[in-house]
């Protein structure tokens, strides 16, 4: 995904709130070997990237005075109850060295797991996303996680996923043998102690991975 930067000279709060007042976003670019750059965006054009969620998972190309730049986007700050992006942070991104962030998690066949066409549970999206580490050419914009065979009561661990080609979450072995991704549980009132056991590990097992 592309978006346009402009560099920018004036710093503080009074430069900030005057680029803002001008439909501007103040924003800063790090990493790399060359020293962190302020520059100026689009609000128009960074409110509407900001919602798709490729662009938070995603190597981003970054046109900045006629010249791309790959970065990652690290943070943003928005205002506390108007739609308005206050601040964004990106990272330069170096094609030989590996990266670690947050990639969202997307969930299937929830519907034909046995948890929930044969006892008509509720499935629980414990984690939504999950940090890995891998070269910026492998980064995956989501993770798919396959609940099809998600049994009543039971629990997706992260050692359950497959991860794609040269991504690797930054939890491993016991960590990763523990830490629940999705759980199956038993409906309010539906009975079935087999359920609320089910509920009852996942949220150990969940206390015990944080």
């Amino acid at each position: 995904m592309k978006f346009n930067a402009t560099s920018r000279s004036d710093k503080g709060t009074s430069a900030s709130r005057r680029l803002r007042h001008a439909g501007r976003v103040p924003a800063i670019v790090y990493g790399g070997s060359a020293e962190p750059l302020s520059i100026e965006l689009d609000h128009n054009e960074i409110y509407h990237a900001l919602r798709k969620e490729e662009f938070h998972a995603s190597i981003l190309s970054m046109e900045l005075e006629g010249n791309a730049q790959q970065v990652l986007l690290r943070a943003v700050q928005w205002h506390p109850y108007k739609p308005q992006v206050l601040h964004v942070d990106f990272q330069r991104v170096d094609a030989k060295q590996p990266i670690t962030t947050k990639v969202p998690l997307h969930f299937i066949n929830g519907e034909a797991s046995p948890a929930v066409k044969l006892n008509s549970q509720i499935i629980s999206h414990v984690l939504t996303e999950l940090e890995v580490t891998c070269l910026p050419e492998n980064l995956p914009q989501f993770i798919q996680v396959d609940l099809g065979e998600l049994a009543p009561g039971g629990n997706v661990y992260l050692s359950d996923i497959v991860m794609p080609e040269g991504v690797s979450p930054t939890a491993h072995g016991a960590d990763a043998a523990s830490l629940v991704v999705a759980a199956a549980l038993a409906q309010r009132g539906a009975g079935g102690d087999a359920g609320d056991e089910g509920g009852e590990e996942a949220a150990g097992s969940a206390e015990k991975a944080e």
